[in-house]
C-alpha cells in the first residue's frame, strides 16, 4: 500500500493545470526549480519560528509540492519537454527539497538530529536505488510503504500535531524510530524488484 498508488487519477486532476502553464510557454525545469525553492523558504521559516501555528503551513506547501512534482513530470512527457538537465535538475531538487522539509523538525523537541539525518540518509537511499533500478529495468521502482508521497503525508501529520500541541517531546524518539524502519522494507521492496 503506497499513496503514490493514486498518482495516476491525481494527474488526470491536475491535466488542465499542465496544459494551461503550457499554453503559457511555462517549462517543466521552472515548476522542479519553484518547487525546491517554496520547499526550502518553508523550510527556512519553520526552523527559524519553531513550534507554533505556523507549522500548519507545511502540510499545504507538501502538496503543493506534490502537485509540482507530478506537473512538471506531464509537461516533460506530454509537452515534448524530456531534457536530460531536466532528468537531473528533477532528481536533484527533489532530494534537497525533501531534506530541508525533514530536518527543520529539529525545531521540535523530541526530534533528534540522529533520528533525523538517518531518515533523510534512507530516504535518499531509496530514490537512489529507484533511479537505478529504472536504470536497469526501465522501470522506476517506487514501492513503499515509505515512498516520497508517503513521507510528504506522514510529516505532514507531524506538522500538523506541532501547530497543535507545539511539539511531540514524548512520542518524536519513537514516531522517528517508526518511519526509520518502514524507511528500511521501502528499501529491501525496492531491491526485491530486481529478482
Amino acid at each position: 500500500m503506497s499513496i503514490y498508488n493514486l498518482k495516476p487519477a491525481f494527474q488526470n486532476l491536475l491535466r488542465p493545470v499542465v496544459n494551461f502553464l503550457a499554453r503559457y510557454g511555462v517549462t517543466a525545469n521552472q515548476i522542479t526549480l519553484a518547487g525546491l525553492i517554496l520547499s526550502l523558504i518553508t523550510a527556512l521559516f519553520l526552523f527559524l519560528t519553531g513550534p507554533g501555528p505556523e507549522w500548519l503551513l507545511l502540510p499545504v506547501v507538501l502538496f503543493v509540492r506534490m502537485a509540482m512534482n507530478a506537473i512538471d513530470g506531464m509537461l516533460a512527457r506530454e509537452h515534448n519537454m524530456q531534457s536530460s538537465l531536466g532528468y537531473v535538475l528533477n532528481e536533484i531538487c527533489d532530494l534537497v527539497a525533501d531534506a530541508a522539509v525533514y530536518l527543520c523538525f529539529y525545531a521540535v523537541a523530541g526530534f533528534n538530529s540522529f533520528w533525523l539525518f538517518l531518515f533523510v540518509l534512507l530516504a535518499w537511499m531509496s530514490e537512489v536505488i529507484a533511479i537505478l533500478i529504472c536504470q536497469i529495468s526501465g522501470s522506476r521502482a517506487n514501492h513503499g510503504p515509505m515512498g516520497k508521497s508517503d513521507r510528504a503525508f506522514v510529516f505532514s501529520l507531524f506538522a500538523i500535531w506541532v501547530s497543535c500541541n507545539g511539539d511531540l517531546f514524548q512520542w518524536a524518539p519513537w514516531l522517528l524510530v517508526a518511519v526509520n524502519l518502514l524507511m528500511v522494507v521501502t528499501l529491501f521492496r525496492r531491491l526485491r524488484t530486481l529478482y
